[in-house]
């Protein structure tokens, strides 16, 4: 399958769905080793791909676990350098759950590689607990009162670093 993903003189656009995923008051983040922002796990979806088909696909691909996809949370329209463009995402936010809850390990860090245009890279896993959100580096920053707050509305926002 093909991830959405277009590439223009000057541009990327990127369609990315990413699963809140909490186990006894922590929250499952990713993190490139070379990077000190965190992000939210998931991936780019696949034309003919739904949200959660994309989401089950990245956690079993990324960590080896099978979840349950929930809620929409949050929509964000999120626009960052990328190989020396702009890029364009639009990223969606699900609540998820895991299937086996020992599916994953209880260490605060765990390590993976990831694949990203036929490269693969390291990325590691962290168990960050809520409380501890505010102080960190996460992107995008307007994420965070979603990951804190579980009965949000479903929020919209749009996260600018050019």
């Amino acid at each position: 399958m093909s991830d959405i993903r277009f590439h223009t003189q000057d541009y990327i656009f990127s369609y990315r769905t990413a699963g809140i995923l909490v186990r006894e008051g922590k929250v499952l983040l990713q993190k490139p080793d070379d990077d000190d922002g965190f992000a939210v796990p998931g991936g780019h979806v696949s034309f003919g791909e739904t949200n959660a088909e994309t989401l089950k696909r990245e956690f079993a691909e990324e960590c080896g676990a099978e979840i349950k996809v929930g809620q929409l949370r949050a929509v964000a329209e999120i626009f960052f350098p990328w190989e020396g463009k702009t890029c364009h995402q639009i990223c969606t936010y699900y609540q998820t759950e895991l299937a086996d809850p020992d599916s994953l390990p209880r260490t605060d860090t765990f390590m993976t590689k990831e694949k990203l245009e036929c490269r693969e890279f390291p990325v590691r896993f962290y168990w960050v607990p809520i409380e501890e959100l505010p102080a960190l580096t996460i992107y995008p920053p307007q994420i965070v009162p979603v990951l804190v707050d579980n009965t949000m509305p479903i929020q919209h926002f749009v996260y600018e670093e050019r």
